[in-house]
């Protein structure tokens, strides 16, 4: 029998990523793709990896491309990944509607497999721009905004930027919070067995998620840790989860890690690496700590802070400008201006003295996570995906 034409089935929708570890637009597109799955959608997820390498489990199919070897350099690195999701994507290229990128490897390979005749529309989501250095590379992320046949961001800053810098009017869709995911009750054992692991007993233990890299405000976090130890008796302790990412801040990493000893941190004592870990340990984290710290000087929206939001903790951030389209300064988080260390150290302490403040942003993120769903960025997307295929020729 023929297959049913578009217009009498559902559109086969595939949400394509370079990865498959916890970073931001991975999370997107697993919670995306779920969310779609669950409005009735038939959705796939296209993922660089080995089979089973997705950082969790989803109820939607998922397809696999192997990934090539390893380069010494990111251009290397970059090109020859996007070599390999072309040939992965043009196996698939009769199998789906719409193809909905999450990065610019994703997008640019299948912009290719599009223009050599594929009959899918391509869409991608532009979480945000990295400040690339060679102009191959520059050249290749600003391909990967214009080519697709439409443009989303997670944020009106994004928006704004892309509109401005590259001419392309992207449509704002914002990102959910399964916020159950993140509520967890830890018995007092298991958060006293968490919390004795990394040595921090009765200190007030900050958490932060995204590795030491530059764009995470890594070197400003650390220098306020350092701040705040030279000045109090008995300082926070800092744990960061993550670190996985394309590109190598190898460099980055040991410059502020090799500034520890002047700067009179401890490894292991005043700050841990707990390097990435699984979404149940992630959730377990979240629930053992006091604070959350996010200084980023860049992000798309900042899915991190309402997931810890969610999960219960005050939060301390940077007032970029895309945090302040979500978060009131002293309503839902503390906002330290971005760069500046003594401002981040003193929110820091304003939450570790100031509990009634703690207690407000705990109450109050709850409630604004509570405006934000899966299910309602699902129904937005739903709605341009069939706003493309309705307008715009095959």
């Amino acid at each position: 029998m023929p297959e049913p034409s578009s217009s009498t089935r559902a559109p086969r929708i595939a949400l394509t990523t370079y990865s498959t570890k916890p970073r931001g637009g991975v999370v997107h597109t697993l919670e995306l793709a779920e969310a779609l799955h669950s409005a009735g959608m038939a959705v796939t997820v296209i993922a660089m990896g080995e089979p089973g390498a997705l950082f969790r489990e989803v109820s939607v199919p998922v397809r696999m491309i192997a990934p090539p070897g390893q380069f010494d350099t990111l251009e290397e690195r970059v090109f020859s990944w996007i070599d390999a999701m072309t040939s992965g994507l043009q196996g698939m290229r009769d199998e789906f509607d719409i193809v909905h990128s999450q990065d610019c490897i994703s997008a640019r390979a299948a912009a290719r497999v599009r223009d050599a005749g594929a009959p899918f529309k391509l869409v991608r989501t532009v979480h945000h721009v990295d400040d690339f250095t060679t102009q191959a590379l520059i050249d290749c992320q600003r391909n990967a905004i214009l080519e697709p046949d439409r443009a989303l961001v997670v944020s009106k800053s994004w928006q704004d930027r892309l509109l401005d810098e590259y001419g392309i009017a992207a449509s704002i869709v914002y990102n959910g919070v399964k916020a159950d995911r993140f509520r967890t009750k830890l018995t007092p054992e298991r958060r006293a067995e968490l919390r004795n692991r990394i040595g921090s007993g009765n200190r007030f233990l900050y958490l932060t998620i995204g590795g030491i890299e530059p764009r995470k405000g890594s070197e400003f976090l650390m220098k306020a840790m350092a701040k705040l130890k030279a000045e109090r008796p008995e300082p926070p302790l800092l744990a960061v989860i993550g670190g996985h990412s394309f590109q190598d801040y190898r460099d980055y990493r040991d410059q502020v890690l090799g500034s520890f000893s002047e700067m009179g941190l401890e490894l292991g004592k005043d700050v841990i690496l707990l390097n990435t870990v699984t979404q149940t340990e992630l959730v377990e984290w979240l629930a053992a700590a006091d604070g959350f710290v996010f200084p980023s000087t860049k992000e798309g929206w900042g899915l991190v802070i309402m997931e810890a939001a969610a999960a219960g903790l005050p939060v301390v951030a940077s007032d970029i400008d895309v945090f302040r389209e979500f978060l009131v300064a002293d309503e839902h988080a503390i906002l330290t201006t971005t760069g500046d260390v003594d401002s981040l150290a003193s929110g820091m302490a304003r939450l570790v003295d100031e509990p009634e403040i703690a207690g407000r942003l705990v109450q109050n993120g709850m409630n604004l996570v509570a405006g934000y769903s899966w299910e309602a960025t699902a129904e937005e997307h739903i709605r341009i995906y069939d706003e493309i295929l309705r307008t715009q020729p095959k």
